[in-house]
């Protein structure tokens, strides 16, 4: 894409200037520096800086039928007691000036003159603007070392504010008549301006556009420059200044090291081109925005001329074609296209060492900005115009007349880009990202049926658009690197990236956070509508595909970017940046492809199956499997991947033939040995890993029957687990679920999974090493420390544990309590959570440090009961840390991460309790059918009792549901990804844990008092079911954002 800034002007506020930069107005070589002695430039603001009252009285006298100069000789009749002099002192408020000086006029010519119309329009933002010129030149000048002051003879407004419609960012010192009570040219105005500034009378320069003005500052000893136009007073101010203060090529600079090229050569080359007229010297600056072919202005004599070339070194296949960019541009400018003009492609590399070719240096108005700052809405609208309607033309050109039908292949265009950028993003990839994973899966599996052929441009910008600076005209389209032939929507597509990216992007700066309405800009919907009723086509309803398979192609570009970077073959001292990005831009892709799911979703007909694999997320075919019976139906062993899988029978066959294996281990192995373990848990020997636990735990992983639960998302290439999707994953969970006991056999249990997700996700390879392999082949256990006795730690925000960096490493110091896992003697690792900044923003304050739990100042206070079982060998302590320090390498990700990590954490995790629930309750089930047909009251047994049959009714239809809710959940999660789920995910946990509790409570009821010892499983389900009502977060903070999403669609 290059991100490339050809012929880059400056991007100054929207005023259709009256003459603009020519070719013949830039420096043939820079002016010749010396050392000045100024220390600064004071200017006037009326007739320098901005339009002068005469300006501006000429073109109102005429609209306004008034004789020629009264105006001007009206402000200067009464000299120093007139009313002009008066209101500039301060004298006047505007309703007393406005009606004396409007007698005044009227007087003059025995005729009413309206001269509040004259005030509105010397005052109105519309004339009142900065001229750019003078701008960039402040700009210069403070860039130099220079103090910059405004000495103006100014008024107020009838708001009581001073007329300075300036940036006074721009000026050490503002200086206004009506403030001070002087007027120009009173020599104590200057005197007060020079000892504010700080500088002798010599060490200054002063512009005005008045000569009484100007003579009064030269008898102090002021430089004085006389301002008849800004053009011509800037090149007397360099000639005293002794540097250039007019940007004339913008946003160039010295060629870079790395990019040189060699001049004699291409001087030679060129006066062989141009003739005898291409003698003198040559001049070779870079573009300074360039990330792809990199771009030169070239002067040579009275040519100016843009050069662009491949880069350096070894470059990937079909990359960087400028042979193509110079065909296409020929070619579109003899069809009417507004391009550059191009010269001459050179394809000898002895030349400069690459190919290149040159075109010539086209002037005019490039906007880097896609807010247009400075501009009304109205302007901005026409821009935005122009910008669609130059599209339309390009889209409309006829392939076959203009000798393009071999510059790109037809059809087929966006699966070929895929297979492209794929190839590219490969060729580039120095780590796995897994949004562009994902894409790479989904993209081609939903491309559009059908494809309309044009010319494409590939990289169609705003920024890459020269505007006429008079009007909304678009006077040239750059960067044709990319361009093709093509489906014409991924251009208009492309042109939107900037409506969904931050204004602070770093690259394009975007609009997401702006009021685009206001600013008067089309959103990106009501721009592509017009594109539409301009080419006369319906509108596509799959634009998000085109906005995900934008963002995917920029992520690709990205990566290759930041990959010459490593190499020093990128032409951007930005690139290296762009690495920080892929990641970014690959997740804007993602979301696009997750609306795209749901608008195919909903207009799906529920008849008919579907053949895509279910570890993407949006179909073209139903979701849902007939439900049949529960568990007992059977499905076709050729059941789509695509569906949301509610029985076991309808997994994949390797799933499938997991899910039974893990079930008959856990009737074989598991449930005999539980009362074992639940008297274990009561004895003196409780705090001790009971030696049953460990045996198992070697005989599930040797039966491949470990690490479960790290997804496939998190785990793409299947390094640390059995890569299963959240839906397969659910399934097994619930088995899992069924005993207390089996996750721990597993290695599927909490706060582990939580915590090895977090290390595979953000940790180091240094952190991987030490705690996340130990923790995988279940060798240490860990322990999560966030939630404290002092705060609402369902907030993660609230927390109120320091992190503070003193000599070199952090010191940490809190109170946390509930931290599950603690007290097992196993646990050698504490992901701790704390604030580093409580200054910085409330969702970057927070840091998260890998402790290990040997580490001296970490005291156990207590373990806590639930309901009074203490939960060992794990528990949950309450802990003091106190100055516990941990060496700088033990943070996750880096400061301020914490709340961003907590959440990554949470990922599928956020519904593994949900899961085993339905794993308690599905025993509970079963042990309660078992007990009420054995036993009996009131002369029948209790399964004959009406209540009875009501409760197993009852629990049958809750626990149904809510697996219904949790395997949506999941499913969502897989195929949309976590926040597109956040609702499923929200409604599960508040109806999780409330169903478990109605379905033990039942079951309790009919084993009467067995059902409150230890016995049997029932009183742990139930202590931890009413737990999860507060341990996965609060119901009330589920309630409240299940409503508030609901309210919301």
């Amino acid at each position: 894409m290059g991100f490339t800034r050809l012929f880059r002007c400056s991007p100054v506020p929207w005023a259709w200037r009256s003459a603009h930069m020519k070719p013949a107005q830039i420096w043939a070589q820079p002016p010749p520096r010396w050392k000045h002695s100024y220390k600064a430039v004071i200017f006037d603001m009326g007739g320098v800086l901005i339009p002068s009252p005469s300006s501006v009285a000429a073109a109102w006298e005429v609209q306004n039928r008034i004789p020629s100069g009264m105006i001007i000789k009206a402000l200067v009749t009464g000299g120093e007691k007139g009313p002009w002099k008066r209101f500039m002192r301060g004298e006047m408020a505007v309703q007393e000036f406005l009606q004396e000086f409007g007698t005044q006029c009227s007087e003059m010519i025995k005729s009413p003159v309206p001269v509040d119309s004259f005030f509105s329009l010397l005052t109105s933002g519309q004339v009142a603007k900065q001229f750019s010129v003078m701008t960039e030149a402040i700009n210069r000048i403070r860039a130099e070392g220079l103090k910059t002051a405004v000495l103006s003879n100014n008024f107020y407004l009838p708001n009581g504010e001073s007329f300075l419609p300036l940036d006074r960012k721009q000026f050490d010192v503002v200086v206004e008549s009506c403030l001070e009570g002087i007027c120009k040219p009173d020599p104590r105005i200057y005197k007060m301006c020079l000892q504010r500034l700080q500088v002798e009378p010599s060490e200054s320069i002063f512009l005005d556009d008045l000569g009484h003005n100007l003579k009064a500052a030269a008898q102090l000893g002021i430089h004085t420059i006389k301002v008849n136009d800004a053009e011509n007073a800037l090149k007397e101010l360099e000639t005293f200044l002794g540097f250039p203060l007019r940007n004339i090529i913008p946003n160039t600079c010295p060629v870079r090291k790395t990019m040189e090229i060699p001049r004699d050569s291409l001087q030679k080359y060129l006066k062989n081109l141009l003739g005898s007229q291409a003698a003198g010297p040559l001049e070779v600056l870079q573009f300074s925005h360039g990330q792809s072919n990199p771009t030169y202005s070239i002067r040579l004599a009275n040519h100016h001329l843009v050069l662009r070339k491949k880069p350096p070194g070894k470059l990937l296949p079909s990359a960087h074609a400028i042979e193509r960019e110079f065909r296409i541009i020929k070619a579109l400018s003899d069809a009417g296209v507004p391009v550059p003009k191009v010269l001459d492609l050179c394809e000898d590399s002895s030349i400069i060492g690459t190919p290149f070719y040159l075109m010539e240096y086209c002037p005019g108005q490039i906007y880097k900005d896609v807010s247009l700052p400075g501009m009304e809405p109205s302007q901005r609208k026409a821009i935005y115009s122009a910008m669609n309607q130059v599209l339309c033309q390009l889209h409309s050109v006829d392939i076959k007349a203009a000798g393009l039908e071999d510059y790109g292949k037809h059809g087929d265009y966006i699966q070929r880009q895929v297979q492209t950028w794929t190839k590219q993003y490969r060729a580039t990839e120095t780590g796995t990202i897994r949004a562009m994973e994902r894409l790479i899966e989904w993209l081609p599996q939903h491309l559009p049926e059908a494809q309309k052929t044009t010319v494409v441009h590939g990289d169609f910008r705003l920024d890459n658009l020269i505007f006429d600076p008079e009007k909304a005209e678009v006077l040239a389209i750059l960067d044709w690197e990319l361009s093709t032939l093509g489906d014409p929507l991924s251009d208009v597509a492309y042109s939107c990236l900037a409506h969904y990216l931050p204004s602070d992007f770093p690259i394009i700066k975007g609009l997401s956070d702006l009021d685009v309405t206001q600013l008067g800009i089309p959103t990106a919907e009501e721009y592509f509508k017009t594109y539409c009723c301009q080419m006369e086509i319906p509108a596509a309803e799959n634009w998000n595909f085109y906005m995900a398979f934008s963002f995917f192609r920029v992520a690709a570009i990205l990566q290759g970017v930041y990959k010459r970077s490593l190499k020093g073959q990128s032409s951007s001292a930005m690139a290296e940046q762009s690495g920080k990005l892929v990641e970014f831009t690959s997740n804007l892709a993602w979301d696009f492809a997750i609306k795209e799911g749901f608008r195919i979703f909903k207009g799906m007909p529920n008849t008919r199956q579907s053949t895509r694999s279910y570890s993407q997320w949006a179909h073209r075919r139903p979701l849902l499997v007939p439900s049949g019976t529960r568990a007992q139906a059977t499905f076709s062993k050729a059941a789509s991947k695509g569906v949301l899988i509610i029985s076991p029978e309808a997994l994949s066959e390797p799933v499938r033939d997991l899910h039974h294996r893990l079930e008959r281990f856990i009737e074989a192995h598991v449930y005999p040995i539980e009362q074992e373990l639940r008297n274990h848990q009561m004895s003196e020997a409780k705090w001790t890993p009971p030696p049953q636990m460990e045996e198992l735990k070697e005989k599930a992983k040797s039966e491949g029957l470990w690490n479960l639960f790290l997804p496939a998302e998190t785990d793409p290439e299947r390094k640390y687990g059995a890569g299963l999707t959240n839906l397969e994953y659910a399934h097994l969970c619930e088995l899992m679920g069924r005993s207390i006991y089996a996750p721990e056999i597993f290695n599927c249990s909490a706060p582990d999974t939580g915590n090895m997700e977090l290390l595979v996700r953000y940790g180091t390879e240094g952190q991987k090493s030490r705690w996340l392999l130990p923790l995988l082949e279940g060798r240490i256990r860990s322990c999560f420390a966030m939630t404290e006795p002092q705060v609402a730690s369902s907030d993660a925000t609230n927390i109120e544990s320091s992190i503070e960096e003193k000599n070199g490493v952090y010191i940490i110091n809190g109170h946390k309590w509930w931290i599950s896992g603690i007290l097992d003697p196993r646990c050698q690792l504490c992901v701790f959570m704390g604030k580093t900044d409580p200054n910085a923003p409330r969702h970057q304050q927070q840091s998260i440090l890998l402790v290990p739990m040997d580490t001296p100042g970490i005291r156990v206070l207590r373990p806590l009961s639930v309901y009074g079982l203490e939960d060992p060998p794990g528990g949950h302590g309450e802990v003091l840390f106190e100055n516990v320090q941990v060496p700088k390498d033990h943070m996750v990700l880096g400061p301020g991460r914490g709340f961003e990590i907590a959440q990554g954490r949470l990922g599928p995790g956020r519904i593994h309790h949900c899961m085993r629930l339905i794993g308690y309750t599905e025993r509970t089930l079963a042990l309660m059918k078992e007990r009420v047909k054995s036993r009996v009251a009131f002369g029948k047994p209790l399964v004959e009792q009406g209540t009875i049959l009501a409760d197993i009714a009852k629990s049958r239809a809750d626990i149904d549901q809510a697996r219904l809710l949790v395997l949506k959940a999941a499913h969502l999660m897989d195929v949309a990804g976590n926040k597109a789920a956040a609702l499923d995910i929200a409604m599960i946990k508040m109806v999780a844990p409330s169903m478990a509790l109605r379905v033990i409570d039942r079951a309790i009821q009919a084993f009467g008092a067995a059902g409150l010892n230890n016995d049997s499983p029932l009183a742990q389900f139930f202590s931890w079911a009413r737990a999860l009502r507060l341990a996965d977060g609060p119901d009330e903070v589920h309630r409240t954002m299940v409503a508030k999403m609901e309210l919301k669609r």
